[in-house]
């Protein structure tokens, strides 16, 4: 593993927020499925986007029922699952990428069901060893989710929680009290995909979440729709970070350097007044 990391887990990503908010920006966390279109393009699309710019990365775990994903990801995914991509194979990626000196932080992004296959305190042990910071479990409700909140925490590891525009004030202070790492606040009801634009009432829903944050100090980070510069732009001052999925796993289909290239454009929006 790279001598870069210095950190992880939870201080790895307080860390990488601190520093988007010293430039006053913020943060690029994009996402990318292992294995799509084949599993060395995908260790070259995030190596790319690290490249660019990118704070840090959700890592996709290929899954064959996918519910919060659109027909862009859930195809690739797909893909990824025909080029027999598993979950140990994602942990191998993780550690790949940070022998390459990836020192981002990541975050495994994967549906409950193959955690509880492979074992959730193994799991855990194994994502640390690989090098990874947290989860993000989309199917995991924080209700349900106290004995891998336990291992993450005896560990160190962030655990994710998700927030939508129909979450009620008693969901929002619940999140906001268990989520570690950040707060995963979805743009719109429904899955992810590319949107033209973004709901007009989304400040409202920022606010109303920011107004419980604040008194446990989470991090708000957006996802669900972000796909061009300009909207990347519009994060600076409204959200902590930001996740781009549909529109860098569409650009995966011509090529790691595609990937790059948009990446580095959605950064450098970052940096325009």
């Amino acid at each position: 593993m790279s001598e870069l990391i210095i950190q992880q887990g939870i201080t790895a990503l307080a860390a990488m927020f601190a520093r988007a908010d010293t430039e006053h920006r913020a943060a690029f966390l994009p996402y990318y499925p292992i294995g799509y279109p084949t599993y060395d393009d995908s260790l070259a699309a995030i190596q790319a986007m690290a490249g660019a710019g990118a704070d840090g990365f959700e890592i996709g775990i290929p899954f064959s029922d996918p519910l919060a994903d659109g027909p862009t990801i859930q195809a690739a995914t797909q893909v990824a699952l025909e080029n027999g991509i598993t979950v140990r194979r994602c942990l191998d990626a993780v550690r790949a990428l940070r022998d390459r000196g990836i020192h981002q932080p990541m975050l495994l992004m994967g549906y409950l069901n193959p955690l509880l296959s492979y074992g959730l305190e193994a799991f855990v042990q194994d994502t640390k060893i690989a090098g990874a910071d947290g989860l993000i479990v989309p199917d995991l409700p924080p209700e349900e989710a106290a004995d891998l909140m336990a291992i993450c925490a005896r560990e160190g590891l962030a655990l994710v929680f998700f927030l939508a525009p129909t979450s009620s004030t008693a969901r929002i202070i619940l999140v906001t009290q268990q989520a570690t790492g950040f707060v995963y606040m979805v743009s719109v009801t429904g899955v992810t995909g590319a949107r033209r634009d973004l709901p007009p009432d989304l400040a409202d829903f920022i606010q109303r979440v920011r107004s419980q944050a604040e008194q446990t100090n989470q991090r708000l980070v957006l996802g669900f729709g972000i796909s061009q510069p300009e909207q990347a732009r519009a994060m600076n001052g409204l959200v902590d970070g930001f996740i781009v999925g549909s529109a860098l796993v569409r650009a995966g289909a011509d090529g790691p350097g595609a990937v790059g290239v948009l990446a580095a454009q959605l950064r450098a929006a970052l940096d325009t007044p």
